[in-house]
């Protein structure tokens, strides 16, 4: 599955020295390409993007002034919202306020 924000993820984990994480990554990213295919390629999406998300966070404490991590974050962020609305029900009319 290919979820550009993942690359550059690894890349970043890369460069900070974070060597341990990019493991992790290669290995949550293909723990779920194998639900791909039952759950939907978005759904999978968002799970990764969600996992990757925690991971940026974590790195936001650790590197608190990184402009890279912080843009990083803020992108991976915006993306998983977005797909994540995708899945979300709408609320039912009985709870709108009338």
């Amino acid at each position: 599955m290919d979820v550009p924000e993942i690359g550059e993820l690894r890349e970043l984990c890369e460069k900070l020295g974070e060597t341990r994480l990019v493991g992790r990554i290669d290995s949550f990213v293909a723990l779920n390409e194998g639900l791909e295919s039952k759950k939907g390629k978005e759904f999978i999406e968002v799970s990764i993007l969600g996992f990757a998300e925690g991971i940026l966070v974590s790195l936001m404490r650790k590197y608190p002034d990184d402009e890279r991590v912080r843009n990083l974050l803020e992108k991976v962020s915006r993306r998983r919202a977005e797909l994540d609305a995708a899945f979300r029900k709408p609320r039912p009319p009985i709870f709108e306020e009338m």
